[in-house]
């Protein structure tokens, strides 16, 4: 059955409505921006971009965004997934996370995303960034960033977690952060990750690993199959006998990779580094140890290590209750000025 001429335009008038949208950005309407406080970051920009159906990101990259520029002195600026009629956060929204632009002046970027399609405008300000070599950070479901499920024409489309385009297998996160989609190792819903750090890279000091000491998270530990020899493992997680940090761990089941490092490049571009952790559901960051891993992440991605101390305070920037994990889980309604 042939659609109507005027229902085939209905894509192209949502693309049409969100680079309307993404044009008329604007502070507290389609993006946060923090201006740093006096610190250690003073000077330096960090973008964080929120965007998954599930783990509610847009709960946490902008808690993270406010510690990190109320604390530390960075300039932040956190992008949403923003639904281009009503203006709304709607997570489950693939297609549009205005202000990526804002990566042309960034320094570093942070980004728990998960299944995006996004236009290829949107996607053109992340592939100049990465070609530029400069660092990023990726969260939980980044390992598996983009699904390319209508525009597979796009030049993009090798992003895909199923990509089997040459040097771009398995897509965004293979190429980046060293994994994409595997499984879950655990129960999800039922079983937490304790994370262990890895003896050597502990012993030697390594400054990501600085004051972290107890990491607990409510997200199950992701099965890691695929990742390369020139990634180093900090952390490993072991599986947990239930959702409570006292929680038994559950040694029957194998250890996975749950945070390491790992350096990137893309054809015409610079090398750069990333971090990658598995865990990261909002209330995962409850963990102060898990708050400290990233930020202590983003200083030595920034070539500050000699700035980060194990006494960091990781205190939250005023309230912080984040939502238990799940699709449609999301607060419906809410708009970029509620995250002030």
């Amino acid at each position: 059955m042939k659609l109507p001429f005027s229902l085939k335009l209905v894509p192209f008038f949502f693309l049409f409505l969100s680079l309307i949208w993404g044009a008329f950005a604007q502070n507290g309407v389609t993006y946060l921006q923090f201006e740093g406080k006096e610190g250690p970051g003073k000077g330096k920009h960090i973008v964080l971009v929120a965007g998954d159906d599930e783990y509610r990101s847009e709960e946490s990259m902008p808690m993270l965004g406010k510690i990190l520029s109320q604390r530390y002195g960075f300039k932040t600026t956190v992008l949403f997934p923003i639904h281009p009629e009503t203006g709304e956060i709607v997570p489950n929204y693939q297609n549009n996370i205005p202000g990526l632009e804002h990566l042309e002046t960034a320094d570093l970027m942070i980004m728990l995303i998960r299944f995006r399609e996004l236009p290829d405008e949107q996607s053109q300000y992340i592939e100049n960034y990465l070609k530029a070599g400069k660092p990023v950070i990726g969260l939980r479901t980044s390992t598996h960033a983009f699904a390319y499920q209508k525009n597979k024409e796009s030049k993009f489309a090798k992003w895909d977690w199923t990509s089997k385009v040459e040097n771009w297998e398995r897509g965004f996160g293979q190429r980046i952060f060293g994994e994409t989609w595997v499984n879950h190792h655990g129960i999800h819903g039922k079983e937490g990750t304790r994370a262990l750090p890895d003896g050597v890279q502990q012993l030697n000091g390594h400054p990501v690993l600085r004051g972290v000491k107890d990491i607990w998270g409510y997200s199950d530990v992701y099965g890691i199959k695929h990742l390369p020899e020139n990634a180093e493992v900090l952390l490993y997680g072991q599986s947990t006998a239930g959702m409570t940090p006292d929680a038994p761990l559950m040694w029957e089941k194998s250890v996975m990779p749950v945070a390491w490092t790992k350096p990137y490049q893309i054809e015409g571009g610079s090398p750069g580094m990333a971090f990658t952790s598995t865990m990261g559901a909002s209330m995962d960051f409850e963990n102060a140890d898990l708050r400290r891993l990233v930020i202590n992440a983003s200083f030595w991605l920034l070539g500050m290590s000699d700035a980060i101390s194990p006494d960091m305070s990781m205190d939250f920037v005023g309230d912080y209750k984040p939502t238990m994990f799940g699709f449609d889980t999301f607060r419906k309604g809410m708009k970029v000025e509620d995250f002030k």
